[in-house]
C-alpha cells in the first residue's frame, strides 16, 4: 500500500488515521497517475504500462463520479486541492 504523502492525500483526510476514503483513494491514485506519465514519456513504447494508466485514470473517474453524487462540495474540494479538470 502507498504511503500517504503530505502532498493531496494527507489533506483530504477525514480523520486521522483515513486511509480509505474516496478522497484519499482519488489523491493516492492522481499521484500513482503523474508518476505513470512521467515514465511513460520517456519510455514512449512501453505500451503495458499505458495500459494500466488507463486503468487507472478510469478508476479515479469511477470514485470521483461516486464522491459527485454523494457530497459535491467534497467533490469540489478534491478537484481544487488536486488541480483536476472536471
Amino acid at each position: 500500500m502507498a504511503t500517504l504523502e503530505k502532498s493531496g492525500a494527507e489533506k483530504l483526510r477525514l480523520h486521522e488515521k483515513d486511509t480509505g476514503s474516496s478522497d484519499v483513494q482519488i489523491a493516492l491514485l492522481t499521484q500513482r497517475i503523474n508518476e505513470l506519465t512521467e515514465h511513460l514519456k520517456v519510455h514512449k513504447k512501453d505500451h503495458s504500462s499505458r495500459r494500466g494508466l488507463l486503468k487507472l485514470v478510469a478508476n479515479r473517474r469511477s470514485l470521483l463520479d461516486y464522491l459527485k453524487g454523494r457530497s459535491s462540495d467534497r467533490y469540489q474540494k478534491v478537484l481544487t486541492q488536486l488541480g483536476l479538470r472536471k
